[in-house]
């Protein structure tokens, strides 16, 4: 094989051995060329140029066939069946010994996304590519490697060893797409996984620690096969969250993602130091999942590329906790405030309820503003006066498993203990089914199916949908239970509810008039649920804290001390009245030492510069903004850019040529209550209806993308001000600044002082003489 061109004449034959490498062109375009005033003093040989690792952007030079700062391999080669050469992934045959090369599912892997990623998050990728010319995103990054990969290899042959990755390949990426994760790269013997990009998940940690506990599930059977053929495999994956830039999605989903080296390079750490078959996280996303896993302290580490050391975790299990509010609860609940007449309202519709008039109440409001305890606080009054709850809750990665709420409603009507076995499970359902209704024998194996424990010796053997007569079955069930004794039914989350939950709730919804249940269910302002309407049916919109109550809020939170008093107003006005919003930032200000003390009783250590935007905001926050579509959430970076107010004709001026119907995006931006409207006329103006939708919209876009909108604002703002430019003076050189045009931003400043100092000037002619 002749030397590398690129490499000097006489190179050692370490050199000329690197040199010979096989770089999958694909991997390739991820290696970035770093041009030699960026080099610093890093030597390369003559002509020769760094590379930049995909994985965690460290400079390498041009032969290294591994990253030096996190092991990642350069490599990527399709292995001969016979003699075991490594050959470019594009031949067809082995340059060897002319053995054909495997063209299997394992080398699928590696060229196509489309051969291992599910039909619906293709579209879903696909959906949003054009818009992702560059994006910050918030995410969970997920690394997973075969333990002492070489010395299997070696021991059972290529073609053994090839079969076995492609399974281990497959397991893995199944178990990705499984909660909605990305598999970015393969990366020789492991993979690279992304939760929360490209599409976003405001419980991207959450959905990464149940990927890597399933696919440790799946692996364990996997692993115990290969066991009984005397080959010991075994993984280790390794967790950390943060922000990463995502870039452009072609049509063959292929993703060039460039991140924050300190985000992925982490992940990879915490892979390399974990034991086999173990998985180990940082304390970023530790923090993210505390309560919802089981988590051990692995203490403080010194990791390579760290000044400080970091606490490692290891995943051990599922946690207590499956809501958001869980975890608030296990911090310890502040006190319900200003919500005294919505709690009143729920009382008076409970007690028509209990009439035998059966009631449905939706609760609804945005994000964050209070609607899960809200309706705690009102389930457990209801069991203060003993009346029956059961309560059914929708988590987020739970949207694409079948009937989820409805197995969980269930068994809270039915009584049933997680630590049931399958056989207690089926004489509880059989003696409470069969005991308010006889007839109930028919439905008690389709019941008994949906809750897991299907009875061997009577199967369902119905040709009948499953869903009708699941519907069926609720018509009935619902009035017999109700007939003794009232009953509130909580669903919470509704808008992660699966479609076929959804449809059995319209069911439940449609049941429960003329008895003495009352439906409530918390949901938010995107989401319509198909039972909505009827006389029996109420909403009621829940809206941000108002001034006193925050105040109230913030000082129960904060205390009293003479050091937090103008913090308390800061974060007042940057939370908006969003009560989580306010819990979160103080959660962050104490994390983060600038808070000493405890809840309640807090004192400042120091000035808080900033009010950092806490991560599990911005996740939640852009989740939402995702879900808008690919023009409305191009319409609201826009809108972001602008300010907190804008107008219609600003953004038509700004908006992309060609663009759809700018209505149809205001209308969905305005549906999803982002933003309000303030006056119709003469022209429509809209503002934010919370300060932080702006900032997490603006934050997510690259500084280029900001200074190219800010460039675009400021120029439309001279066109359509024109008879206004002195008044329009001052904010038209704050655009061209942020666009990094000094000269205009210079020539507009100086005109916005001589406005200024015209205005002192005539006011001053004013002023009468004594």
């Amino acid at each position: 094989m002749r030397p590398n061109p690129r490499s000097k004449p006489r190179a050692s034959p370490s050199v000329e051995s690197e040199a010979k490498t096989v770089i999958d062109p694909g991997l390739r375009r991820g290696l970035v060329r770093i041009e030699p005033a960026q080099r610093g003093g890093y030597k390369v040989a003559d002509r020769a140029v760094a590379m930049r690792c995909p994985h965690c952007r460290h400079e390498n030079r041009e032969s290294a066939r591994f990253c030096g700062e996190c092991g990642a391999s350069f490599e990527r080669a399709a292995v001969c069946p016979r003699c075991a050469a490594k050959n470019p992934v594009s031949q067809r045959f082995c340059d060897s010994c002319g053995e054909r090369l495997a063209t299997g599912e394992g080398c699928d892997l590696a060229r196509d996304p489309r051969s291992y990623t599910p039909g619906r998050l293709v579209e879903r990728i696909l959906a949003t590519r054009s818009a992702l010319e560059g994006e910050r995103k918030q995410v969970t990054v997920l690394f997973t490697d075969v333990v002492d990969s070489m010395l299997l290899a070696e021991r059972v042959g290529a073609e053994e060893w090839h079969r076995v990755l492609d399974r281990f390949f497959q397991i893995a990426a199944e178990a990705i797409h499984r909660f909605e994760g990305t598999v970015n790269q393969f990366t020789g013997d492991g993979v690279m996984a992304l939760f929360g990009a490209p599409i976003a998940h405001e419980d991207h940690a959450r959905r990464a620690c149940h990927a890597a506990l399933h696919l440790v599930d799946e692996l364990r059977r996997f692993t115990g096969a290969l066991r009984a053929r005397g080959l010991e495999f075994s993984v280790r994956m390794g967790l950390n969250s943060g922000e990463v830039v995502v870039g452009k999605i072609g049509d063959d989903l292929r993703m060039d993602y460039t991140a924050q080296g300190h985000c992925v390079g982490l992940a990879a750490r915490m892979q390399q130091v974990a034991a086999p078959g173990s998985v180990y996280l940082t304390e970023h996303t530790a923090r993210l999942v505390e309560g919802f896993f089981t988590l051990h302290d692995q203490g403080a580490r010194a990791t390579k590329g760290v000044s400080t050391p970091v606490r490692v975790f290891e995943l051990q299990g599922i946690g207590p906790l499956r809501a958001r509010l869980d975890a608030s609860g296990l911090r310890g609940f502040s006190r319900l405030v200003g919500r005294g007449g919505e709690l009143a309202w729920l009382d008076h519709v409970l007690a028509r309820a209990t009439e035998s008039d059966g009631q449905v109440v939706g609760v609804v409001g945005d994000a964050g503003v209070g609607k899960s305890r809200l309706c705690l606080e009102f389930v457990s009054r209801c069991r203060a006066q003993g009346i029956a709850v059961h309560e059914a809750h929708c988590p987020a990665h739970g949207s694409t498993v079948p009937m989820l709420p409805v197995r969980d409603l269930l068994r809270s009507y039915l009584a049933l203990g997680d630590g049931d076995s399958a056989e207690a499970v089926r004489c509880k359902v059989s003696d409470q089914l069969l005991g308010l209704d006889p007839n109930f024998r028919e439905a008690l194996p389709l019941v008994l199916d949906l809750l897991g424990v299907p009875d061997p010796d009577t199967p369902d053997t119905s040709r009948a949908s499953s869903g009708e007569r699941l519907a069926a079955f609720v018509r009935r069930f619902v009035p017999l239970r109700s007939a003794n004794e009232p009953v509130v039914l909580l669903i919470d989350d509704a808008h992660w509810i699966d479609p076929a939950s959804e449809e059995l709730v319209r069911e439940l919804a449609a049941a429960v008039h003329g008895t003495r249940t009352l439906l409530l269910a918390n949901f938010r302002p995107e989401y319509r649920p198909a039972w909505l309407g009827g006389s029996h049916y109420h909403q009621l919109p829940l809206s941000p804290l108002g001034p006193e109550a925050t105040r109230e809020l913030l000082h129960e939170l904060l205390g009293s001390d003479s050091s937090v008093g103008d913090l308390s107003g800061r974060i007042r006005e940057r939370t908006g009245g969003n009560p989580f919003f306010i819990e979160e930032v103080v959660q962050a200000l104490a994390a983060s030492g600038s808070l000493a003390g405890e809840r309640g009783a807090y004192r400042l250590t120091g000035p808080v510069d900033t009010l950092a935007l806490p991560a599990t905001v911005q996740s939640l926050l852009a989740a939402r903004i995702d879900r808008l579509g690919e023009q409305a959430k191009h319409v609201l970076q826009a809108a972001a850019v602008m300010g907190m107010q804008f107008d219609e004709p600003l953004l038509e001026e700004v908006g992309r040529p060609g663009a759809p119907d700018l209505d149809t995006a205001l209308g969905r931006i305005r549906e999803a209550e982002f933003i309000y409207l303030v006056t119709p006329y003469p022209q429509p103006q809209y503002a934010f209806k919370h300060p932080l939708t702006r900032e997490v919209a603006y934050h997510s876009l690259l500084g280029d993308q900001r200074a190219r909108l800010h460039a675009m604002v400021a120029a439309a703002l001279e066109k359509l001000r024109a008879d206004r430019l002195g008044q329009y003076a001052s904010l038209i050189a704050h655009h061209w600044e942020a666009s990094g045009m000094r000269y205009e931003a210079t020539r507009w400043q100086r005109r916005a002082a001589l406005q200024v100092s015209n205005i002192k000037v005539k006011s001053r002619r004013r002023v009468p003489t004594p």
